[in-house]
This record gives C-alpha cells, structure tokens and sequence, in this order.
C-alpha cells in the first residue's frame, strides 16, 4: 500500500492505484475528473518519483512533475506528500 499526504492527514491507496479518491477525502475539489477544469491542481512537495507519468491532459496544460492533476495520478508505491 502506498500513502498520500497533505499535512497532518493521510491515506492509503493500492499501489498502482489512481489517487484521486484520496485526494478527495483529504479536501481537494473536483470539477470534471477528466483533466480539463484543473480544480483539482496540486503541488507535490515529497515523492514525485512515485507517480506515473505526467497524462496527455496533463502534458497540454503545461504541467510537471510537481504540479499535476489529482485526477489523472496513479501513485507506484512508496509516499507522495502534496498541498493544495
């Protein structure tokens, strides 16, 4: 099981699981869920390694490896710290 977090919270996702779930219950908003409204941007402060690469969507709008959708993130393993 991999860990998201944002501050003092947590959960867990299966690894290779998409985290937008987890996002959500850790109090970031979504709009669209297919990467084109971008309300649920986050920063990732710890553990980019540990996320798939950046979507097609993401690619279009100019993100990066610390600045992605929580919609389109699948976590490998490992811990990935974020805030929003």
């Amino acid at each position: 099981m991999a860990t998201i977090k944002n501050g003092n919270q947590q959960q867990t996702v299966p690894d290779g699981g998409k985290i937008d779930t987890a996002c959500e219950e850790l109090g970031v908003p979504f709009g669209c869920h297919d990467g084109m409204c971008m309300s649920c941007r986050i920063e990732i402060t710890e553990g980019a390694e540990n996320l798939s690469e950046l979507s097609e969507q993401e690619n279009a709008l100019g993100m990066d490896r610390n600045n992605r959708l929580a919609c389109q993130c699948k976590i490998k393993t490992g811990n990935v710290v974020f805030k929003y």
